[in-house]
């Protein structure tokens, strides 16, 4: 047997029925939406993962790693002239060094075995001055000594 159902019950199930498939269907989106993100989220943070593994590779050392032959020349010969070697080999080795180290430490300076550039410059190997147009006076020479008098009086 069917009951009747009256007129404003009925309009009432339709609206709570409409909203109940309305409210579904938007729960269903969301979790499509929240489901599609996750899964490029993961398939990122894989590719993230490859690409930093990719650049742990060596790095290139910095500055100057040997003593270039022309450079190990001209200092060899410079301190053969100031009787520090007996004849330049144009190799950076060891000889090399110790008579360096040698200069350096009788001139009072540090006596690591990378030339020091007051070494180089007593040598004769420092920078050039020809550009200057009064090389004497210029911040690369020694000052003048300082005397007691008074220029003022």
């Amino acid at each position: 047997m069917i009951f009747p159902v009256p007129a404003f019950l009925w309009a009432f199930t339709m609206r709570v029925n409409r909203y109940r498939i309305a409210v579904m269907l938007l729960a269903g989106i969301a979790l499509l939406t929240s489901l599609s993100l996750a899964q490029s989220s993961t398939a990122s943070s894989t590719t993230k993962k490859t690409t930093t593994h990719k650049s742990h590779h060596k790095r290139k050392p910095r500055g100057q790693q040997k003593m270039d032959a022309q450079r190990a020349q001209s200092i060899q010969e410079a301190l053969v002239r100031e009787h520090y070697m007996e004849k330049p080999t144009g190799k950076w080795d060891a000889t090399t060094q110790q008579a360096l180290q040698k200069y350096q430490s009788d001139n009072g300076w540090q006596s690591k075995v990378v030339p020091d550039s007051r070494a180089l410059i007593k040598l004769g190997l420092g920078p050039d001055n020809d550009h200057l147009l009064n090389p004497e006076k210029a911040m690369t020479a020694t000052p003048p000594a300082h005397t007691d008098a008074d220029p003022k009086k």
